[in-house]
């Protein structure tokens, strides 16, 4: 991403999820806007608008994240091997914008036994009611 790039997405973030999604920060837990959100809908990159989960998707992990079993759209999210912190983890970014999203651990609930533990502030919400209205409608059925 060039610097003119970054700039104009600076400018027009939030400071948290510009530290999210371009300096792949991470949240506090616990104290973001989605961890215990459970109204139906749609969770879409905040940078791009791409689709990435649906509430029914989403589960408590405990962990004070939104965690999801899955994404919307298998190939809708970039995984990558991180090292950072120590420790090798998986980290998951939008295929579109590239923003970083968290991270995918091998220890979910079935189907898939994954949990993807999403930051906040790399999402917007869209209550299904607005689907429609909003150029989501394709996906009414997902939420």
């Amino acid at each position: 991403m060039s610097d003119d790039e970054r700039g104009r997405k600076k400018d027009v973030l939030p400071d948290m999820c510009f530290n999210v999604t371009q300096r792949h920060h991470t949240e506090p837990p616990f104290n973001n806007r989605y961890w215990d959100h459970k109204e139906a809908g749609l969770y879409v990159d905040v940078v791009s608008g791409e689709p990435l989960f649906s509430s029914r998707d989403k589960f408590d992990s405990g962990t004070g994240w939104p965690s999801f079993t899955k994404p919307l759209i298998p190939d809708a999210l970039i995984e990558t091997r991180d090292d950072s912190l120590g420790m090798e983890r998986i980290e998951v970014q939008s295929r579109i914008a590239q923003s970083h999203l968290g991270h995918v651990f091998p220890d979910g609930p079935g189907p898939t036994g994954r949990r993807y533990c999403i930051n906040s502030a790399s999402l917007r919400f869209i209550e299904k009611k607005m689907l429609h209205n909003l150029g989501y409608g394709a996906f009414l059925d997902a939420c």
